[in-house]
């Protein structure tokens, strides 16, 4: 029997393919037989995790690409395609938070900064929308394609604090039901659109929220995520893959407009 979740061969582009999570995904896509560009604003980390990658026996290319930039994305796509021969699929990994879009500590909600809080949704939102609208033409064109969108706990209930960041998660939520209906309606129904909602993972862009920046110690916030959290722990960035493989390959064929937790229980825990 053929494996479903086979990878072999297939072609995908990483936005924010350098981060933490993203770099992790390409390690693990490209482990598993696929052949990956790692797009990402640093070129430089990009060029890393590319080399890491090779020098372990597997394929990957590094682009720079501004996702906020619609003609770099379209290079972007174009030099995908010239490296790898095509493209079978997108993921939309880059995102992020900013402290002062952040209603904590010195920052009362009145007084964020207008172009903070642009800066965290345009990153977020238009990060996803303008990457789906160049490469989705391309699956258009091709009559398939897979994109997989990132998105977050605090798009499912709003978190507190971060009210620009949960706002932006929540439109790419929506976001990628709307493409998954409208690619499928309009292009082929073998063009899927899905998402996955990580739960509370330690990145560069929360560590300041969840642990203590000079102690390392968890913050009063960390420790009501890890007491809401059923599995008792943040997660890492190996706990993504096994759903990224998933929703990428023909193990879901029949799965679009999806929006996945991944989060150790932590949407099913009313906290009673």
């Amino acid at each position: 029997m053929k494996n479903m979740f086979d990878l072999t061969g297939k072609r995908y582009v990483i936005t924010g393919g350098a981060g933490v999570l993203g770099s992790r995904m390409a390690n693990d896509l490209a482990a598993g037989g696929a052949k990956i560009c790692i797009a990402d604003y640093d070129e430089e980390k990009a060029q890393k995790v590319a080399e890491e990658i090779n020098e372990q026996g597997n394929s990957a290319s590094a682009v720079k690409c501004n996702v906020l930039n619609k003609e770099q994305i379209q290079q972007t796509l174009e030099k995908s395609v010239e490296i790898m021969g095509g493209v079978d699929g997108l993921i939309n990994g880059a995102g992020g938070n900013r402290k002062d879009a952040t209603a904590s500590g010195d920052m009362r909600f009145f007084d964020i900064p207008e172009d903070a809080m642009h800066f965290v949704f345009d990153l977020n939102f238009f990060g996803t929308f303008l990457p789906s609208q160049v490469f989705g033409e391309y699956f258009a064109d091709k009559k398939q394609g897979s994109i997989l969108n990132v998105s977050s706990m605090a798009a499912l209930t709003p978190l507190t604090n971060i009210c620009g960041y949960a706002a932006a998660k929540a439109a790419v939520s929506n976001f990628t039901k709307w493409l998954s209906v409208h690619m499928a309606n309009n292009y082929s129904p073998d063009i899927r659109v899905n998402a996955i909602a990580p739960g509370f993972f330690l990145t560069e862009q929360n560590r300041f929220l969840l642990t203590d920046e000079k102690t390392g110690e968890l913050t009063n916030r960390g420790k009501t995520i890890i007491d809401h959290t059923p599995m008792g722990e943040f997660g890492k960035p190996e706990y993504l893959s096994g759903t990224v493989f998933w929703l990428l390959s023909d193990a879901s064929r029949f799965v679009t407009g999806t929006v996945i937790p991944i989060d150790g229980g932590f949407s099913a825990f009313s906290g009673v």
